[in-house]
């Protein structure tokens, strides 16, 4: 995978990430593909170091998704707490994204429990 060039990797990561969505319900596959293209989109001009930090972030979702889909996906929840300490590391703008996020998906995430 080293031979790889930056872009290379990072096409190879979203093309991942959408396809483990796929194994998501629906209104979660929905969700994440659009925020991930998003995100993606909007980091296309990141810095090297941003862009370093982006990858490695969105590398481990894809590994903990990855492991979170193998398993029996109706019988134990996808995703995980996020820890306090990375919260109080939020700037202002990622915390109404965070919130907003959630928002959207308390709604379709209540009736998916009971499929």
């Amino acid at each position: 995978m080293s031979s790889l060039n930056h872009v290379q990797r990072v096409k190879l990561l979203y093309k991942g990430i959408l396809r483990l969505h796929r194994g998501l319900p629906t209104p979660m596959k929905e969700m994440g593909d659009s925020y991930a293209k998003e995100e993606f989109k909007r980091h296309k001009d990141a810095s090297e170091a941003h862009s370093q930090l982006f990858m490695k972030e969105w590398t481990k979702y894809y590994v903990t998704l990855s492991n979170q889909i193998g398993r029996d996906a109706r019988k134990r929840p996808i995703g995980k707490q996020l820890d306090e300490q990375l919260l109080d590391e939020f700037a202002d703008d990622q915390l109404v994204q965070l919130h907003e996020l959630y928002k959207e998906l308390k709604g379709p995430l209540d009736g998916i429990a009971d499929k």
